[in-house]
């Protein structure tokens, strides 16, 4: 039984996670924000531990890991978009953007590192996108976070891997979660279309890759593409 924590887990592709690690009989703790009421739907439906915390304040994500007893395996999955021209993005939303979605995960993994450090070993998993992979019109912001993960996956799987630590990325392509919500149907129909499986991607096509990715105890620095095969 391992000890699991993931990131953004009241929603999208981190609840998809939470679900799964429960089903498997692993105790789950979840992070999350602000949306109480859904993090407490996940919580009764998959016995899992939902601990609010904004993962962009290192303060309150140390507060956070000291609620929970061990860690074996940590996935990153609390992320935030924005969708505009570069020149209409505000100073704070490019601030804030690359606060939850690189520093939350530096912070995270630095509160989980004593407890893999304690064992030499654990997995870390973190989340980026096809946009980090090869950029999106109008999500340069997010494409450059994302771009980041990735870079920041490959660093730290050098750095840990003597540690016995494993760290490893999943880049979803069209995920249909609440982040495609202003998403038209016909866009997202033209997306499918565009995807060589001719459909868009689910939750629990991402926790599947994830889950195969931190059982994979001879892969580290790798980027995993959950895209349909959008971006090869």
């Amino acid at each position: 039984m391992a000890a699991v924590v993931v990131t953004g887990g009241s929603r999208g592709i981190g609840a998809a996670v939470v679900a799964r690690y429960a089903a498997r009989g692993d105790r789950v703790y979840f992070l999350y924000e602000k949306n109480h009421e859904a993090a407490r739907a996940v919580a009764e439906k998959t016995g899992a531990t939902a601990i609010c915390c904004d993962v962009a304040d290192s303060g309150a994500v140390a507060e956070a890991f000291s609620k929970i007893p061990e860690v074996d395996i940590l996935v990153c999955s609390a992320g935030v978009c924005w969708y505009g021209l570069l020149t209409d993005m505000k100073d704070a939303e490019w601030d804030r953007i690359f606060a939850v979605n690189v520093k939350g995960i530096y912070n995270c993994v630095k509160a989980a590192m004593p407890a893999f450090l304690r064992k030499h070993s654990g997995s870390i998993i973190t989340v980026s996108s096809m946009w980090g992979q090869v950029g999106a019109s109008c999500e340069a912001a997010y494409s450059a976070t994302k771009g980041a993960v990735i870079a920041l996956t490959k660093a730290l799987a050098k750095e840990l891997g003597p540690s016995g630590i494993r760290v490893n990325c999943v880049a979803p392509g069209v995920i249909l979660t609440d982040m495609c919500a202003s998403v038209s149907p016909d866009t997202l129909e033209e997306l499918a279309q565009e995807t060589p499986l001719e459909r868009n991607g689910t939750p629990e096509d991402v926790a599947k890759a994830v889950e195969a990715l931190a059982d994979a105890e001879f892969v580290t620095g790798q980027v995993l593409g959950v895209s349909g095969g959008f971006v090869m």
